[in-house]
């Protein structure tokens, strides 16, 4: 579920794991992304695996959803746009946050600020205004070329203190900060089928996409209850992705990271109920399920097994400093009263970011840090922790 309120956008392990640079927009077409797939296709034999095909939906170069020139970011479908941003829904979001952010740059004794996927660049801006001077530098990890410019824009009044780079660094030191992050990275799909277990690829059927399972070893982390037809998803690259992370800050002087995102524990992600998987569409402000029409022209997303997050950061050598709904990670950071300071108009956008039918418990937030000696402010009341 989307909400159709999407705070920040997007990462994805092989393109921010490896060198590939940030692409400008062209002017090449959506039939040139779905030729450019079906060679994929056929050069993998007829079949590809869903991961590969929602990597290059999203990412191929110039072409995919988010390095491409479209739109995206907007509060209504007149505009063309296909979501709206928590940032760009309230600066009390940014505001809120930078109160977790700032203690942890405290905590840590860093002064820079990491941001996978900025968008227009509306959380950086709340970010860097609340925290002045506790942040000496702010970088952005970015793969598309139309919204780094839209990012210099906005952040002009901040251009001393911004970076941008195409590929991370070996060593990250700081705070990291992934405002719907996780979930624009791809997934693989996986099918129980009369009680055997398939990987879910896609296949040409001539101009168009279509569905096709294969038998395979691969399962859910957990037994799913019950003998029913069951569609699921597994997150080796958002794993991987955490993983890379805390070699990263382990290699430094250390630092914390906090993700903001929809999704659920293990226990509930893979509940025999949850039988259709996650896997959602984004466009003009509707949501659908169907990725296979429309490629590079809308948003893909999958919702965040936050379980797994956790273990991945755990087993890399980060410690866990909380798990809560982003509801009360910000009231724990002072929403509240920021709310009842502002204006009608405020409360009421600043409203759907804590309502438990809207963003309030839909979205989690998982914080990790190098150390264990300090106690996060946005974990305070109601940890979950326990639920992982």
């Amino acid at each position: 579920m989307r909400v159709l309120v999407r705070p920040n956008r997007p990462a994805c392990l092989h393109a921010f794991g490896d060198n590939r640079r940030v692409t400008s927009p062209n002017l090449q077409s959506p039939a040139d992304l779905t030729q450019r797939i079906h060679h994929a296709i056929a050069q993998a034999g007829g079949w590809l695996g869903f991961d590969r095909f929602m990597a290059m939906a999203l990412y191929e170069p110039g072409l995919g959803y988010y390095t491409n020139a479209l739109q995206k970011f907007g509060a209504m479908p007149s505009s063309g746009s296909d979501f709206v941003t928590a940032p760009g829904m309230s600066p009390l979001f940014g505001q809120t946050v930078a109160v977790q952010v700032g203690q942890a740059l405290d905590a840590t004794g860093t002064d820079e600020v990491w941001e996978f996927g900025a968008g227009t660049g509306a959380l950086a801006l709340q970010l860097l205004d609340s925290l002045g001077d506790a942040v000496k530098r702010y970088t952005i990890i970015d793969l598309s070329g139309t919204l780094r410019a839209r990012q210099a824009d906005t952040l002009l009044q901040h251009a001393g203190k911004v970076r941008w780079l195409d590929a991370w660094p070996e060593v990250i030191e700081g705070v990291v900060v992934g405002n719907e992050v996780l979930d624009a990275m791809p997934v693989q799909l996986l099918q129980r089928t009369q009680g055997v277990w398939h990987e879910r690829g896609v296949v040409s059927s001539g101009e168009d996409f279509a569905w096709q399972d294969r038998l395979t070893d691969l399962r859910p982390p957990v037994e799913i209850e019950g003998e029913h037809d069951y569609l699921t998803e597994i997150h080796p690259q958002a794993e991987a992705f955490v993983a890379s992370l805390a070699e990263r800050l382990l290699a430094g002087r250390g630092g914390a990271a906090f993700f903001l995102d929809y999704g659920f524990p293990e226990a509930e992600y893979f509940h025999p109920q949850r039988h259709m998987g996650t896997v959602m569409c984004h466009q003009l402000h509707q949501a659908d399920d169907n990725p296979l029409v429309a490629v590079g022209q809308k948003d893909i997303t999958a919702h965040v097994n936050f379980t797994g997050v956790a273990l991945a950061g755990q087993n890399a050598g980060l410690e866990v400093l909380g798990y809560t709904s982003q509801a009360w990670f910000l009231l724990n950071l002072g929403l509240a009263e920021r709310m009842a300071a502002a204006s009608l108009a405020e409360r009421s956008q600043a409203q759907r970011l804590v309502n438990e039918h809207e963003m309030g418990e839909l979205f989690k937030v998982i914080g990790f840090s190098t150390s264990t000696d300090w106690s996060a402010q946005g974990f305070a009341r109601s940890d979950r922790s326990h639920r992982l």
